[in-house]
């Protein structure tokens, strides 16, 4: 990330990344030089809070040791030239700018700032000729999010580390309100009593036309279902009643930060991550507006040309130009929605995750400038005769597209109504016949489990975080292992079916099979997200409030707005919290989420799940035992939370002998890293095989190609047990247990034994780890 020397221009124009410095720059012409900043150029220190706790919260930056040759060239640049700030028009992007006033030494108050939304010819020429000056109450709104969730992070990490004495884990202000909202979900679903009706459907004939109506009226028992049935047999079914409403459907308002990250999981399987990545992309190379936004509406300059193409492509009737007002009280990050910056360019260059990505917002865009879609619902009621129950059909016919001709929002329910197309032609009074009638067996659905679209969303409703927070958020949870995505098949389950056909007598009782219980793309909680989310609400039950974490949200606004002092609410906040921690810190409890699972039979001991310094496992017998305990690792899929005294039993038949290779026996057996298959000394990981599954002629399939890719990887053998190899990122040095890096410009595979032992000498030792006091 070294910059140029080479400096002509009179003006300096600072941006976060090169993409963007790459497009701008051609767009300025030689009057301007633009650079990157690469971001954050400082922060607080890693290894300490970096905030004055006892006094007025003034953060301690530094400028991280990657920066600091960009932080040195582009000093020595700004002394040349007349600076320019041009971060995003976020807050975030705002404390860059300040970051960088302070560290180059700038006046805030004379150095110009500019922001637009778009990287095109205009907007970036307008936003030179209208510079203002650096926004301070968007820094120290930006300063308060970042010293909260400092403090947060700080102060809760080293009590969850003692409490389940496990260093990896970490809590957060947003990050753990979203696992509880996962964990709330997962329990609901436990402890859901799925229920079994009877849902009535009945095919009706019209001279060559059939169509389908539901009964009103689900039934709670087979007998219920086969008594209605029985009736059904020597009944007249006559329409009764015929309704005609004209309807509008309306278009959905063009895209905010978290409407796309929903719309691209949903239409294009996106994750959240790397919707914004590619949205990223797209705005750096001028092709969208700026992604981080929580507004839904447009420029009058982009309504107009949204018109103009819809009149052109589809006709001035397909055009309805339309302001959309912006949901959220607290929208703040942005003044316009994502939309494309040219409209007339329906498809762009790029990779294919760009062009999906932009084709999707330019849809939703032009979409939303269009007229409403008009149709024509019909409701049929049939009765039948003898029974209060009646029939009900319904359908619908598209009379004028409108935005439907372009673009239609997805949804996240997992059923949706289905609603037939044009019904045949009926009157009042008329007789009908039924080609069948069938009552078949449905139950109950529990809530249905997050997707990162229908976190986002729910975070949204609840105010909690904003569009630059979703993404990250996610992230964290999923890495450090509080959440998982999960996909697996569904599991056959059987139902029940009665069937009555035309110009029969019988009812044809039979059982059917329908899957149940899939998932795709579903978030799910760990045992350590479960137990680390219990542990807290417990005990920090304020900070995991929603309404906290919403209510400190709306003042960070406040903040931005000039209406609040940003010391004022980070005492408001640190006096109550740190109370709890310290009373948490001096309670020496272990958190373990134990829970019996009932009594060894051949040594009486107890069988306990729980949760272990490596995770999820299963302990036989106690620490206080004279008798070592046994252990034993879960499996993929299995709990802690619902594993039975039998599977955990099964645990112990491991390791399992699988069968020999080359005289030597293979055994499966599950670890700190999950299953795996060992040979000899090579220890190979399961992927679609569990210890128990996995027979002799795939293990050996699995043990040949693990020596095969061991064998491209490595690239020289020396004496002294000393290799050279070929790693993830590139050529590296093994000796021992010891990994050493390869310095750049050096060929791997030319170096001599006295190159790696030279290398090996100057790599500075690693220092210790310090252990952090609570």
């Amino acid at each position: 990330m070294q910059l140029k020397d080479t400096f002509m221009a009179s003006n300096l124009l600072i941006v976060e990344s090169p993409a963007k410095a790459k497009t701008i720059e051609k767009i300025l012409g030689e009057d301007f030089v633009v650079k990157s900043c690469y971001g954050h150029i400082r922060d607080l220190p890693k290894n300490k809070i970096g905030l004055d706790l006892e006094g007025d919260f003034a953060p301690v930056y530094e400028v991280s040791e990657d920066k600091k040759a960009i932080v040195a060239e582009l000093k020595k640049l700004s002394k040349k030239a007349e600076v320019w700030l041009a971060t995003d028009e976020d807050r975030e992007g705002e404390a860059i700018s300040w970051h960088l006033c302070e560290v180059l030494g700038l006046d805030a108050q004379t150095t110009k700032r500019i922001v637009f939304n778009e990287i095109t010819d205009t907007a970036i020429k307008k936003a030179v000729a209208h510079p203002r000056r650096l926004d301070l109450n968007l820094v120290n709104a930006q300063q308060a999010r970042r010293a909260v969730d400092r403090i947060v992070g700080f102060e809760l990490s080293p009590i969850l580390w003692q409490k389940l004495s496990n260093r990896n884990l970490s809590a957060g202000r947003v990050q753990s309100v979203a696992v509880r909202l996962v964990v709330e979900r997962e329990r609901e679903i436990q402890n859901f009593n799925s229920i079994s009706v009877f849902r009535v459907v009945a095919v009706f004939k019209v001279e060559k036309k059939i169509f389908k109506a539901e009964l009103n009226k689900r039934f709670n028992t087979e007998n219920e279902a086969q008594s209605f049935l029985n009736a059904c047999i020597q009944s007249n079914f006559t329409v009764s009643d015929i309704q005609v409403k004209a309807v509008s459907k309306s278009p959905a308002a063009p895209f905010t930060t978290s409407t796309l990250q929903q719309e691209a999981s949903r239409k294009l399987s996106f994750s959240v991550s790397k919707t914004m990545s590619v949205a990223q992309k797209l705005y750096e190379s001028g092709k969208i507006t700026y992604m981080r936004t929580d507004s839904t509406s447009l420029s009058e300059q982009a309504r107009h040309a949204a018109a103009d193409f819809i009149k052109t492509t589809y006709g001035s009737e397909f055009s309805h130009p339309t302001q959309y007002q912006t949901k959220s009280s607290t929208a703040q990050e942005a003044h316009e929605a994502i939309r494309p910056t040219y409209f007339d360019a329906e498809s762009v260059g790029g990779t294919r995750d760009e062009q999906r990505l932009y084709e999707l917002i330019w849809k939703r865009t032009i979409a939303s400038q269009m007229s409403k879609a008009q149709l024509e619902k019909t409701l049929v009621k049939i009765d039948v005769l003898n029974r209060e129950e009646i029939f009900v059909a319904e359908g619908e016919v598209v009379v004028f597209p409108g935005f439907l001709k372009v673009y239609l929002e997805s949804t996240d329910d997992d059923e949706s109504t289905e609603v037939s197309g044009m019904l045949p032609a009926l009157s009042v009074s008329q007789q009908l016949s039924y080609a069948q009638i069938e009552a078949r067996q449905k139950y109950s659905q529990a809530p249905a489990r997050f997707t990162e679209a229908s976190l986002v969303k729910r975070l949204e409703e609840l105010g909690i975080g904003r569009p630059s927070t979703y993404a990250p958020t996610i992230s964290t949870i999923t890495q450090r292992g509080y959440v998982k995505k999960e996909t697996k098949e569904g599991q056959p389950r059987d139902i029940i079916s009665f069937s009555l056909k035309a110009n029969e007598s019988i009812i044809n009782r039979q059982i059917v099979q329908e899957t149940t219980g899939s998932l795709k793309g579903k978030m799910v909680p760990t045992d350590i997200g479960m137990l680390v989310n219990d542990y807290l609400t417990e005990h920090f039950e304020r900070v995991l409030d929603y309404n906290f974490t919403a209510n400190i949200e709306k003042e960070f606004d406040r903040i931005a707005e000039d209406k609040l002092d940003w010391v004022k609410v980070m005492k408001e906040f640190y006096t109550p919290f740190h109370e709890e921690v310290k009373i948490s810190s001096a309670q020496k409890e272990r958190v373990t989420g134990e829970r019996n699972l009932g009594t060894d039979p051949e040594t009486g001991k107890p069988v306990i799940a729980r949760i272990g310094r490596y995770g999820p496992m299963i302990q036989i017998g106690s620490s206080e035992d004279e008798d070592k305990p046994k252990f034993a690792g879960l499996l993929e899929g299995q709990s802690i939370h619902s594993i039975t005294f039998e599977e955990a039993m099964e645990l112990f038949k491991l390791p399992r002998v699988v069968g020999s290779f080359e005289g030597k026996v293979i055994k499966a057996n599950t670890g700190r890293f999950g299953p795996y298959v060992q040979h000899d000394k090579l220890f190979v990981s399961l992927k679609n095989h569990t210890p128990f599954s996995i027979d002799e002629a795939s293990a050996i399939e699995l043990i040949v190609a693990k020596r095969e890719s061991d064998a491209n990887k490595v690239i020289q053998v020396f004496e002294d047990g000393i290799e050279v190899l070929n790693g993830r990122f590139g050529p590296y040095i093994k000796k021992g247990k010891e990994n050493y890096k390869i310095p750049k410009g050096m060929n791997a595979q030319s170096l001599t034994v006295e190159d790696c032992k030279k290398i090996i000498n100057d790599t500075p030792e690693k220092k210790p780890l310090k252990k952090k006091k609570n």
